[in-house]
């Protein structure tokens, strides 16, 4: 990814929302959402699409041939569509140097920022992205514990 290469087996994390929800889909059909992860800032969009379902295909032998639409995004359409900085929706990678104590900087890893009364709660924020609500239940913990010392 770092060399602008699409990944040979890239990391997908698939969900199929209307096997819960039916509303969603035609009677005998199925929403499929991909996740791929580790991929470069600018892709080849059709490229991509073709490695991922070459991947899936190896486990799920058929599924190409079911699919009536695609709608993929690449990390640049994220940045244009929804202003995510290099399409990055976890802010920033996890590794060793932006963990815990140093997340998003060593300085403001307490959640408040440089600028008064300003707190980060997203994915940038300890411990990280994902579906988790972590970052924002920390940041609202560090709120109130500053709301009770009279300090906002």
């Amino acid at each position: 990814c770092s060399r602008g290469l699409l990944p040979e087996q890239p990391v997908i994390e698939m969900t199929i929302p209307s096997s819960l929800d039916k509303t969603i889909s035609p009677e005998g059909c199925h929403v499929v959402q991909l996740f791929v992860q580790y991929v470069p800032y600018s892709c080849d969009r059709a490229a991509l699409v073709d490695r991922v379902l070459k991947r899936i295909e190896k486990f799920s032998p058929g599924f190409t041939e079911s699919i009536l639409c695609v709608d993929a995004l690449t990390p640049k359409d994220l940045e244009e569509v929804f202003g995510i900085h290099q399409g990055n929706i976890f802010h920033g990678a996890l590794s060793l140097h932006q963990l815990f104590h140093q997340r998003p900087v060593p300085k403001f890893s307490s959640y408040q920022m440089p600028i008064g009364n300003l707190f980060l709660c997203g994915s940038g924020a300890h411990p990280g992205g994902g579906v988790s609500g972590a970052p924002g239940y920390n940041c609202s913990q560090a709120i109130l514990q500053r709301l009770r010392q009279n300090l906002l």
